[in-house]
């Protein structure tokens, strides 16, 4: 977390915007304060992330306290995440397998549609009058 994306210009621009808000007075004391603030925070989340380590026996990075994280981490071995999934996979492939088998109907609707859309000729060798064209469907209009 650094200013390498800030550019000159932007410095530039952040000083006289600060420097018409604040005022040439009042700016280096906002900025002392903004300072101060930001120590603050990061001292927190370093002593929160201390706090959890010693509460949990492990080491804890600021990156670890998204609890998904957490979880997986510290909390979870890779036989229990799997164990875990297991429920949600058969429901998974349960799902997919109808979601298959909707596809494949809708197919071959749009097949049967398609080929009824075929002109015809009568036995006389008249054409037909045309039909009105059905609406063909995809699989986006399906789902």
């Amino acid at each position: 977390m650094g200013l390498e994306n800030l550019g000159g210009w932007h410095l530039i621009m952040i000083i006289l915007v600060g420097l018409f808000v604040f005022g040439p007075d009042r700016l280096p004391k906002a900025i002392g304060d903004g300072m101060r603030m930001l120590r603050s925070v990061r001292q927190m989340a370093r002593n929160a992330t201390g706090d959890l380590s010693r509460e949990l026996g492990t080491d804890i990075q600021l990156e670890d306290l998204r609890p998904k994280t957490f979880l997986r981490k510290h909390l979870l071995s890779e036989a229990d995440e799997a164990e875990l999934r297991k429920p949600l996979q058969g429901l998974y492939d349960d799902v997919r397998g109808v979601a298959e088998h909707i596809k494949r109907d809708a197919q071959a609707v749009a097949t049967a549609v398609n080929s009824a859309d075929s002109p015809a000729t009568s036995p006389a060798g008249a054409a037909t009058p045309p039909v009105q064209q059905a609406v063909r469907t995809s699989w986006d209009d399906v789902t």
